[in-house]
């Protein structure tokens, strides 16, 4: 039985897409069986991947609207044992859709339970809001990654995301659970940088991960080729953490 993870944090810029992508690749290379939902109309997973966005028909648009089955809107990407659900701009439109629907933030959790019997991770990549979209992740989901940038505002919508995390487990969700912190784009040059660390795992302690992600040029290189940073620089730092975090949480789910 496979487990779902959404990754979440509705401040943009922090490494939700880039920790999605990354994450899941790696999850892909010490074969455990990785499906990617893009749920971010931004698309950038998808890009990321190596697919072209304009080219997509069937996706998480049609998911949520239940106009078809998941089967058909699952695609291979070149990274192995690694299947990609991707998302196109049109995805902006489906919040409104939803709106009078009854049940809207549980149109997710129907359709892909039952792809938790045909994968051992199921991750999904949020938009940078707290609407509907990202509701219908966390109520589909069996826990959260919250990817923190190690910067100084990075702790100020924390506590928003987590109040959401509060109400969605009272409401929609009581099985949803935090898998972990995780401190991306850190710089051990920065003062800053380490202070923010200090700060997180002061407050949090135990929900922190251990792996940090550290700035990395290649990191941020790779998804202008439509590739995971395994594909593209598998010896570079970017790919150390990536692979360091997958173990961590291979292990924690063991």
């Amino acid at each position: 039985m496979g487990k779902i993870i959404a990754i979440a944090n509705q401040k943009g810029g922090v490494g939700k897409t880039t920790t999605s992508v990354n994450l899941a690749a790696s999850l892909g290379v010490l074969e455990k069986k990785v499906l990617l939902i893009d749920a971010d109309p931004q698309a950038n997973a998808t890009s990321g991947l190596g697919i072209d966005v304009e080219e997509i028909e069937l996706g998480t648009y049609q998911l949520l609207e239940h106009s078809i089955t998941p089967e058909k809107a699952i695609m291979q990407t070149s990274s192995p044992n690694l299947d990609l659900i991707p998302a196109h701009i049109d995805l902006v439109a489906i919040e409104i859709e939803l709106v009078d629907q009854e049940n809207r933030e549980s149109m997710l959790k129907k359709v892909i339970t039952p792809l938790k019997e045909l994968y051992d991770y199921i991750l999904i990549d949020c938009a940078p809001s707290l609407g509907l979209l990202t509701l219908n992740a966390l109520t589909a989901s069996d826990s959260v990654i919250i990817p923190i940038q190690c910067e100084y505002f990075a702790l100020e919508g924390l506590g928003k995301l987590l109040n959401t995390i509060k109400s969605v487990q009272k409401i929609h969700n009581n099985k949803l659970d935090i898998e972990g912190l995780l401190l991306t784009m850190y710089d051990s040059r920065l003062r800053l940088s380490n202070q923010v660390v200090e700060e997180v795992q002061k407050h949090f302690d135990e929900m922190v991960f251990e792996t940090i992600i550290q700035r990395n040029v290649r990191l941020s290189e790779a998804p202008s080729y439509g590739e995971s940073i395994i594909n593209y620089d598998a010896s570079s730092k970017g790919a150390t953490n990536y692979l360091s975090l997958a173990h961590e949480i291979i292990k924690k789910n063991s």
